[in-house]
């Protein structure tokens, strides 16, 4: 590892080589096994998601090989089936309860082999993995079944699908089938692996009720580079969408003996709520957990509404409140509460039990004070990293004294940042209050994890929700009695047909609103609804009889957790008698994997939540990696890369770092090598590396200050029938700017711009048609959909395709907006430290009569006059009354990238 000889910057990444996991569909080695087939069929029948993962292998070499059949697929999913075949024998996985299979591999465990095959990977999704030794020639099948039902989140439905296949394959081909009988409202497809040049592979197709999506690529466009064997295919294909809905609110489907009924109202007023937040501020928030604490928590004080009241609690060794008792979201108490949360900084132990009955008891004076509005929702929503270590510290008697304070009254929602927290302690604290709990994962995005989860508890629609069926109509019913209702969620219960010959079903649906009680009438025909659920293409047969054990399943998991101890073993029982009988692998249940005669069998189990298996470090948004190397594998490090282990990391030129462990178990390998990238040297600085706090100190100067870059100018395409261009300087630092407004193309363009970055600091863009925004820093890219935020990074491949829309941004980091007879926004960083972002334009012909803003205007019947001196090099150009200097020059073009292009354009400053 080589350090620059000259240092200008204090971003300090910690390399781990080795440990960096490696995700794909099949581990090879290069020209010996092949895969020649990898197929995906997925179908998903009223959100029950049924998929196929089939990958076909030979094994080209004169020797025996091993085959490594290796799938992500989601965390909520249970694995159904897996086979081999082998030289036409099927070798099969059989689902067993855990105690029985464990019998069958405890050999091997003893033997120091692995034997689980399913492994959390990341936030959404959990790894299956399976090796066979292959003969000469031979071929293997590999096919993997996984189901799930999709939960609606924040307005829509996902899909996630991973296609890393790590390899070209001569027949790829991925198929999702949707049949929603309620009618699919709208569908969007999000891919981090397609490219323009992949584009024609994604064929997408949809009516009222079905849609088919098909990846089908060939073998020139899965390549990397032209006659090279590496493959561009390496990343998630994401199908969102959700369906149509009456004014009940309520759909029952009904196949085969069993029905499911979906409830999602639309146009409820929101309720009012009551929100206490508990924020740790203890010395293990240090860094960049406190920042993205604060930042986001600034953003969801100004998400209240002016109907809601709240407080905010910080914790370390004690507790403390901002405000004596709630207040109201006002513009000047959210404005006070903002100044205050910006003040919050990390320091001291963690008492939980203290910061949380502190928040009850704000509530219960409160309530005695008749201060909470009638039928409002209360919730107290905690954000810890670590266990408690002062005051009450026993977890079991911080539970007790919690639920006993609340007395079923509010909602807990407890969510952990990072792996230091024990999140079995908060997922039964949470449950036992009417919550849910969360992981927040520690990464660059973990502000905007902050808020999605605070847009999905922020708007209370209904509480005290009850669902009544026709009598004695049906039977095993799963959970009926919800405590709230949120806007953009979905309350789904399920359940069989207890009378054979009804004809018709009908449920009552009766809940809270904030001033009145209301009740929801549906039903539904069994004849007709049967008859609807018969085409084979689309539909898997007795899906709703699986929904209903999946479901049953999940519920009973969940009661599990914060269930008495005489309870508990009774829904354990049950909970495996379904794993066992509809093939689920669970928490209870372990799948065991024969092979061929002489092969170990291998044994996969479903991970769950907790502190020890789930730790890991995320380190600038690569993939994440194991954090707790010990003994032998630490051994094996350093015999592997000796130089990395022995002796201190080499020094920083002109300066010198000290690291200070905030947490004494946040890094429990050696502190390696670090890689140090260029900074402008101005002062002391600080990384926060994971735990690992190092502090920079400036000593000297050895590197003058540059001259400031030559910002480029904005090119403004002019509409037809001209072809010429105008080029547009800003001179100064502006903003925020209104860029472009045109109300009838549904578009807001605006940004900041600053001189010293040579470009603008962000450009934000408003899409009314479909409802987007995309905020650009030169950091990142954050879209907001569905009041929900995902952030990526530039020049990394992405491909989204909405209603009328479409976005993407290739490896050179050119992110583009562009829609049926609309205008094409474009964003580019520029590259090196410290720049900014230039904004392009495309197709300006579609900009309306009704534009405007600080570019906008040079679209509104500009008018072009001759001066009296300057010859055809120069002009004046006329926009709403406004005069403008026009010089002909040579500017540089980027709408195709860097290194750009030049051209010859009019040159205007402002």
């Amino acid at each position: 590892m080589k350090i620059p000889a000259a240092v200008h910057c204090c971003s300090i990444v910690w390399v781990f080589p080795l440990l960096l996991s490696v995700l794909h569909t099949a581990t090879v080695q290069k020209n010996d096994i092949d895969i020649y087939s990898l197929t995906v069929d997925s179908k998903v029948s009223s959100r029950f998601a049924h998929t196929v993962i089939t990958s076909r292998v030979v094994n080209k070499a004169d020797a025996v090989r091993e085959a490594t059949f290796q799938v992500e697929l989601p965390k909520k999913a249970f694995i159904t089936n897996f086979s081999m075949i082998i030289d036409g024998v099927t070798y099969p996985g059989n689902v067993k309860e855990k105690a029985a299979a464990q019998e069958e591999y405890s050999a091997a465990v003893q033997r120091g082999e692995s034997a689980g095959l399913v492994k959390a990977t990341g936030r959404k999704t959990e790894q299956f993995q399976v090796s066979v030794n292959v003969a000469p020639s031979a071929k293997v099948t590999f096919e993997l079944v996984y189901e799930e039902l999709l939960m609606r989140q924040l307005g829509v439905y996902e899909l996630l699908l991973k296609v890393q296949p790590k390899q070209l394959v001569k027949h790829l081909q991925m198929d999702i089938h949707i049949f929603e009988p309620q009618g699919i409202r709208f569908l969007e497809t999000e891919s981090t692996f397609i490219t323009n040049e992949l584009e024609d592979a994604l064929i997408t197709s949809q009516n009222e009720t079905k849609a088919h999506i098909r990846f089908k690529p060939t073998l020139s466009q899965q390549q990397k580079f032209p006659g090279k064997e590496d493959t561009i295919l390496d990343g998630s294909l994401i199908i969102r969408y959700d369906v149509n809905r009456t004014l009940s609110g309520g759909s029952i489907q009904i196949e085969n003996g069993y029905f499911v009924h979906y409830f999602a109202p639309e146009d409820l007023p929101t309720m009012p709520k009551n929100v206490i937040f508990v924020i740790d501020n203890s010395g293990s928030m240090t860094g960049r957990k406190i920042q993205q604490t604060r930042e986001s928590l600034i953003q969801i004080l100004n998400d209240l509404s002016p109907r809601d009241q709240f407080n905010l609690i910080v914790f370390s060794g004690e507790a403390t409140q901002w405000k004596s008792s709630l207040v109201p979201a006002s513009a000047e108490n959210v404005q006070e509460a903002t100044s205050y949360a910006a003040s919050i900084r990390a320091q001291g132990g963690t008492n939980i039990n203290a910061a949380m009955l502190m928040a009850v008891q704000l509530l219960e004076s409160s309530n005695r004070a008749e201060l909470l509005p009638s039928q409002s929702i209360s919730i107290i929503i905690l954000l810890t990293d670590g266990d408690p270590t002062v005051g009450e510290t026993d977890p079991t008697r911080i539970q007790k004294n919690v639920q006993e304070a609340i007395g079923g009254q509010y909602s807990l929602f407890c969510l952990g940042f990072g792996f230091d927290v024990s999140y079995t302690f908060l997922e039964k604290m949470a449950l036992e209050n009417n919550g849910l709990a969360r992981r927040i994962y520690e990464d660059s995005d973990s502000a905007l994890q902050l808020q999605d989860f605070y847009q999905e508890v922020s708007s209370p629609l209904l509480s005290a929700v009850a669902f009544e069926y026709s009598s004695n109509a049906v039977e095993a019913v799963t959970k009926d009695n919800f405590r709230i209702f949120f806007k953009g969620s979905e309350m789904v219960v399920a359940g069989k047909l207890q009378d054979k010959d009804l004809d018709v079903l009908s449920a009552k649906v009766s809940g809270q609103m904030h001033m009145q009680n209301i009740t929801f009438q549906t039903e539904s025909s069994v004849a007709q609804q049967e008859e609807e659920f018969q085409s084979p293409k689309y539909i898997f047969h007795n899906f709703m009889e699986r929904l209903w054990a999946y479901l049953t399943i999940q519920q009973q998991l969940e009661q599990i957790v914060s269930a008495p101890a005489n309870k508990s073993q009774a829904l354990k029982t049950q909970a495996l008698n379904l794993s066992l009988k509809y093939n689920f692998v669970t928490p209870l249940t372990s799948m065991v994997v024969t092979k061929p005669e002489g092969q170990e069998e291998s044994v996969a189990e479903k991970p769950v939540e907790n502190k020890n298996t789930e730790k890991r470090i995320f380190l600038g948004g690569h993939k994440p990696f194991k954090s707790h190397a010990k003994g032998a594998r630490l051994s094996k490090l350093k015999a592997r890369f000796p130089s990395m282990y022995h002796g201190p990391p080499p020094p920083l030129p002109n300066r010198h770092y000290t690291p200070q462990r905030t947490r004494e178990d946040s890094l429990e390998l050696p502190l390696l090598s670090p890689i140090v990238e260029q900074m402008a040297p101005s002062g002391p600085h600080q990384a926060v590396v994971h735990g690992a706090e190092v502090q920079i100190e400036e000593t000297t100067q050895t590197h003058p200050p540059q001259a400031p870059f030559q910002a480029p100018a904005i090119i403004l395409p002019l509409p037809a029938p001209t072809v010429d261009r105008l080029c547009v300087e800003i001179k100064r630092s502006q903003g925020p700017l209104n860029l472009f407004s045109d109300h009838d193309q549904g578009l807001e363009v605006t940004g900041q711009y600053e001189m010293e970055k040579a470009g603008f600091s962000w450009i934000r863009l408003i899409i009314k048609n479909p409802q987007l925004q995309v905020h650009a820093t030169p950091e990142r890219v954050v879209v907001t959909r569905n009041r929900k935020s995902s952030a990526y990074k530039w020049k990394e491949p992405l491909y989204s395709v909405l209603p009328g829309l479409k976005m993407t941004m290739d490896k050179r980091g050119l992110l583009l907006l562009n829609g049926t007879d609309k205008a094409t926004i474009g964003v580019l960083p520029l590259d090196g430290p410290g720049k900014g972002l230039l904004l392009l334009l495309r197709d300006t012909d579609h900009f309306s009569s009704h534009i405007n803003g600080t570019l906008g205007q040079f679209y509104k019947d500009p008018l072009w006059i001759p001066p009296e001196t300057g010859g055809d090099s120069r002009r004046i150009l006329r926009v709403q009354g406004m005069d403008y200097s026009a010089t002909r020059e040579l500017k540089l073009d980027y709408q195709e990238g860097p290194p750009g292009t030049e051209i010859s354009c009019w040159l205007v400053e402002l």
